[in-house]
């Protein structure tokens, strides 16, 4: 059975959750509303479903709920942050007034973060800067899960990418995709609710090709997406995400004596553009050319589409949880 709850309530429960484990004030709020957020928009992967790895990191001491980030201005258009090993969520809530600024002042403007937890999706991240009228690149690399081409181990992560583009009068155009063939998160669902995976998505343990998610989770691996190209973008991802920030890479990331932590400390870069700098003529005008092109194409729904009905649908009617899944969040909350 499945109840709908209204938003504000799931946000309550959630963060009563974080700060009974640990976090500061700012922090759950900002984990509460990623996550109710995510779980509104039915981007499952990444909303409630996190809670058990959130609180593995939390309670094992890998990472830090208190933690206050350290922002550094070290160029006109550059920003640099430290998360001090705590989420990534509060590090991006300091930057964002400032990065904005750079970006309205120069054109462009770059936040590169460092020993940060992003175990989150992407699009929280960037939708809100295209509602301020920029363009907006998100680079990440996470905890080794992936395989590259050609190879037999383990090497980067799902290394998602996050890209958002603001709309006259519109919601943004925003996409967000692991370079992954399927990001880890989904795996572990398809797990729990005893589906195979697509073909071309993973290898067992000793390096071959299968749809169980068990093999894939169990000694083996994701592959990229689209074979070379998508590794050569997971390569690109751990360069712009971690070396750039002077962060962990992926396969860096050890939380071996932390039984149940789940969350990567590893580095994002975040690109703020300011269109009307670069375009000669209406950005937004041409933007909506483009999109009139890819509908009279054929391609009726455009990223993130589904999650704004999901959105409407969820602020309208409540978000759908699972009976027992809402019963234990309860639970974890004290209510």
């Amino acid at each position: 059975m499945t109840t709908r709850i209204p938003y504000a309530e799931l946000e309550a429960l959630l963060r009563a959750i974080f700060l009974r484990h640990g976090c500061s004030e700012p922090v759950a709020d900002l984990l509460a509303q990623n996550m109710a957020g995510a779980e509104r928009d039915g981007a499952h992967s990444h909303g409630v479903f996190r809670i058990k790895g959130n609180l593995g990191s939390l309670d094992s001491g890998w990472l830090d709920g208190k933690a206050v980030p350290v922002l550094e201005d070290v160029a006109p258009g550059m920003l640099r942050a430290d998360g001090k090993n705590g989420f990534s969520l509060p590090v991006l809530a300091m930057a964002a007034e400032p990065l904005m600024d750079k970006a309205r002042t120069n054109g462009i403007a770059v936040l590169s973060v460092r020993k940060a937890h992003h175990f989150s999706a992407v699009w929280p991240d960037i939708e809100p800067f295209a509602r301020q009228g920029f363009l907006a690149l998100a680079t990440v690399n996470s905890m080794a899960s992936v395989v590259p081409h050609g190879g037999h181990r383990k090497l980067y992560g799902t290394n998602p990418l996050g890209f958002a583009v603001p709309r006259a009068g519109r919601d943004p155009l925003v996409f967000d995709q692991a370079s992954s063939a399927m990001a880890n998160g989904d795996v572990q669902i398809a797990r729990r609710e005893g589906r195979q995976l697509p073909e071309g998505t993973g290898i067992d343990r000793d390096g071959n090709p299968t749809t169980d998610p068990n093999a894939v989770l169990e000694g083996g691996a994701l592959l990229p997406f689209g074979g070379h190209k998508g590794s050569s973008i997971a390569m690109m991802m751990e360069i712009m995400g971690a070396a750039l920030a002077g962060s962990d890479y992926s396969f860096e990331i050890d939380w071996s004596n932390h039984p149940g932590a789940a969350t990567p400390h590893g580095g994002q870069t975040y690109i703020l553009i300011d269109p009307n700098r670069g375009a000669v003529n209406s950005f937004a005008d041409r933007i909506e050319v483009l999109i009139d092109a890819i509908h009279a194409a054929g391609q009726a729904r455009l990223p993130a589409d589904r999650r704004y009905a999901n959105r409407r649908d969820s602020l309208a009617n409540g978000i759908p949880l699972a009976d027992d899944v809402l019963a234990e969040i309860r639970r974890l909350a004290g209510s």
